[in-house]
C-alpha cells in the first residue's frame, strides 16, 4: 500500500478537494482507497460522506491516533474512509503521548495495507501531532498552495518541517512537490506564480509536455466537493473542461507514487 499526506501550514488552499477527487481518480482506475481524514474541520470527510460512493469506518481520526485501529475488512464500496471529528484538535494539548499517536497512526496504516492499495491522509494547517505523525509514517507528500504572499511565506517552514523529519525519522518520503492551486489567470497571481517557480524550481511538479504542474480555479470543482461528486461526472461542460486539466496532474502524481493510471 502507497500512502501519500497532503499538507500545507496555511488553510483555504483547496487542500481537502484534492485529496477527494485524487481519491475518486484512484478508485475509477480500480484501486481499492483508504481516506484517513486527521483535519477537525472534516472538509474531505463530508464531501465524501455525502457522495454515498464511501464507506465510512466505525473509527473516528482521533480514536486512530490515541487507540490505534486493526479491525479492517475487505472493502465493500469504491472509497473507504475513517472520518474527521472535533476531537483532533484536542490532541496537541497531550504531548506526552506524541510518540504514542505516530505509533498507533503506523500500525494502522500496516493492518490496512493487506486491504488498500492507496491510503490517502488529509492534515490539519498546523504543524502539530496530527501532521507530524503523518510525516512520520507517509511515503508521498504532496503541498498544494495557494498563490498569495501569506501562503507563500509559509512555504520555506513546512519544506523545513518536512526535511527534518525525513533526515531524523522517515528516510524513505518522498516529497512529490509543491503544487499551486485555485490558480486564477491574474498579473497578480501570475508574478506570484513566476515567483514560485523561480525560488522553489526543484520542487515544482514537471508535466510530461515541461510545464509545470498546477490546478486553476474552476467552480466546477466546488460544485463536484458539495454533491460529494467525481468532477468528471458532472453533465456541465466546465466540468468536463475542468478535468481536462486536472486529469495530467493526476497522472503525474500517480507516477510518482508508481500507481498504474493505464495513460
Amino acid at each position: 500500500m502507497k500512502t501519500l499526506t497532503l499538507t500545507n501550514q496555511k488553510g483555504g488552499v483547496g487542500k481537502s478537494a484534492i485529496v477527494c477527487q485524487f481519491a475518486h481518480y484512484l478508485a475509477k482506475l480500480g484501486h481499492k482507497v483508504l481516506v484517513i481524514d486527521l483535519d477537525h474541520q472534516g472538509n474531505a470527510s463530508k464531501a465524501l460522506q455525502t457522495s454515498g460512493l464511501a464507506e465510512t469506518l466505525p473509527v473516528s481520526g482521533s480514536k486512530v491516533l490515541t487507540e490505534g485501529f486493526s479491525d479492517f475488512t475487505a472493502p465493500q464500496a469504491v472509497i473507504t474512509l475513517i472520518a474527521a471529528d472535533p476531537e483532533l484538535s484536542r490532541l496537541e494539548k497531550q504531548p506526552e503521548k506524541h510518540n504514542r499517536f505516530a505509533n498507533h497512526l503506523s500500525a494502522v496504516l500496516k493492518a490496512a495495507s493487506a486491504f488498500y492499495d492507496v491510503c490517502i491522509i488529509d492534515t490539519n494547517p498546523c504543524p502539530d501531532i496530527r501532521m507530524t505523525a503523518s510525516l512520520v509514517v507517509t511515503d508521498y507528500v504532496l503541498s498544494p498552495v495557494q498563490l498569495n504572499q501569506e501562503a507563500l511565506d509559509g512555504i520555506a517552514g513546512l519544506l523545513g518541517m518536512i526535511q527534518g523529519i525525513k533526515k531524523a525519522l522517515n528516510p524513505k518520503m518522498t516529497f512529490i512537490g509543491i503544487l499551486p492551486n485555485l490558480v486564477e489567470p491574474t498579473p497578480f497571481q501570475k508574478k506570484n506564480f513566476e515567483q514560485l517557480a523561480r525560488h522553489f524550481a526543484s520542487l515544482m511538479i514537471l508535466l510530461d509536455d515541461q510545464k509545470i504542474a498546477a490546478i486553476p480555479t474552476r467552480t466546477a470543482v466546488a460544485e463536484a466537493q458539495a454533491a460529494g461528486q467525481a468532477i468528471w461526472n458532472l453533465t456541465k461542460t466546465s466540468a468536463k473542461d475542468a478535468w481536462k486539466q486536472i486529469q495530467p496532474v493526476f497522472d503525474k502524481i500517480a507516477d510518482v507514487m508508481e500507481v498504474p493510471h493505464g495513460a
